[in-house]
């Protein structure tokens, strides 16, 4: 039986029983680190290429934030939406945490654009689609800082 879905990546895939049609390439760097459904994986001192071939909840690094490394409102969301997104939960305690750091963005939102994006990345978590809110939340936090984390 096939199916028609989108990866955590925004590709479009035809699945046939809950395997991928397409499996997800990464390469990655000498020691470099990707975390894969909550396990940390780390590339040894060569380059190498890693194939994904079911879905699985996936972040290099470069896109982690770590709790001491958090300053700003914009930060606490982006590291709430990422603990939604790695523990691939929708509702609960993370959940909440999302909820208020998206609020506390949202009251220091200077203008429709950013209350529009926060808002988005709002109705993404609500919807089940973290890895989007996240990628939205790493776009706008790029903007307020002008080149910054992701």
């Amino acid at each position: 039986m096939l199916q028609q879905g989108v990866n955590h990546f925004g590709v479009n895939l035809t699945v046939a029983a809950g395997e991928f049609a397409m499996p997800l390439k990464l390469s990655l760097k000498p020691g470099e680190a990707v975390i894969v459904n909550g396990a940390v994986l780390r590339n040894g001192d060569r380059r190498g290429t890693m194939l994904l071939a079911n879905q699985a909840r996936v972040l290099r690094e470069k896109d982690v934030l770590r709790p001491e490394d958090i300053e700003t409102p914009q930060e606490r969301a982006y590291f709430a939406i990422m603990q939604l997104y790695l523990m691939g939960e929708h509702d609960g305690v993370v959940y909440d945490q999302v909820a208020s750091a998206l609020a506390e963005v949202l009251d220091s939102a200077e203008d429709d654009d950013e209350r529009q994006t926060i808002l988005n990345m709002s109705r993404a978590c609500a919807a089940g689609e973290t890895y989007q809110a996240l990628s939205m939340c790493r776009k706008f936090m790029r903007r307020q800082s002008g080149g910054g984390h992701g």
